[in-house]
Parts: structure tokens; sequence; C-alpha cells
């Protein structure tokens, strides 16, 4: 999960790098989708291990490993750091709050929050304005994306427990 994490944080700042602001939206649904449900999943695995301090040390390695591949993405990778923070904080709160759901609702739940926070910081810090149609498009496509990983991997947990 922790590979997977990173490699989605480090995918989608690439891309955002590379095209800008017209491949937020898919970039939201693909791998931001992916990676805020990704967070929920480390969230169950490591509650009370210290979770804050490792959910804070991926999303700066996800943000320095970004920058490491590509030095252009500074601004990118920075936004993404304060945008995932401050959007995992809200997103453990929420999550936090609906620990008696089931995995898939508190998921989505937390999702819809965190979706929220991340699209209106990461494109006013990486895109230097607030921009309507990329927020909107990013928030829909995180809470789209995010609900169908979360489908793929309760399949895979229900699985595994099988």
């Amino acid at each position: 999960m922790i590979a997977v994490y990173l490699a989605a944080i480090v995918a989608a700042n690439l891309t955002i790098a590379r095209f800008g602001p017209s491949a937020t939206v898919i970039t939201s649904f693909l791998f931001i989708g992916l990676d805020i449900t990704t967070r929920d999943r480390l969230h169950e695995n490591w509650r009370g291990k210290r979770l804050w301090l490792k959910m804070a040390a991926l999303i700066a390695g996800g943000s320095l490993l970004s920058w490491l591949l590509n030095a252009r993405a500074g601004q990118v990778a920075a936004a993404s750091f304060v945008a995932f923070a401050a959007s995992g904080a809200a997103d453990a709160l929420a999550y936090h709050a609906l620990r008696d759901r089931p995995w898939i609702w508190k998921t989505n739940g937390s999702n819809v929050v965190s979706a929220a926070v991340d699209s209106l910081i990461f494109p006013t810090l990486a895109f230097g304005a607030i921009l309507p149609w990329v927020v909107a498009g990013q928030f829909i496509a995180k809470v789209a994306g995010g609900g169908l990983w979360a489908l793929l991997l309760g399949f895979r947990r229900r699985a595994r427990a099988e």
C-alpha cells in the first residue's frame, strides 16, 4: 500500500507538472482517487501506531520524490504537499468520526471531505489562482475515483479474508 500511495502521488504530480491544469481531472480520478482511498487503508492498518507521523512522512516523501524526478515540478510538488497535509488531516478526522461504519462508508465519507479540501488548496497553490472549473472537476473526479478504488480495494480485502 505504501508503494501504491507514493506511486499515485508522484504520477499525479509529474503529470500535472507536464500538462498543467488541463490534466487535473483525469489525474484526480485515476491517481488522487487511488491515493485518498489508499490513505484510508493505511489509516486502518496503522491505527494507533504513529499514524500521524507515518502519514506525514508519506506525504513529504511523495512530494520529495516528485521534485527529485523532475525539479521543474517543484511548485506542483510543494502545492501537493500542502494540499495533501491539509486534506489528510481532514480525512483522518472524518474517517475517525465514521469509525463505527463499514469500511466502504468510512472511506467514501472521508474521501468527500478530503477531496473538497484538496481540490480547493492544490490548484490554487499549483497554478496561482482559484480556477473554478478545475476545483469542481477535481472534486467530482476525486470522489468518483475514490469510490471506484474503494470498491476495488474492498473486493481485494474481502478476497484475502476468505
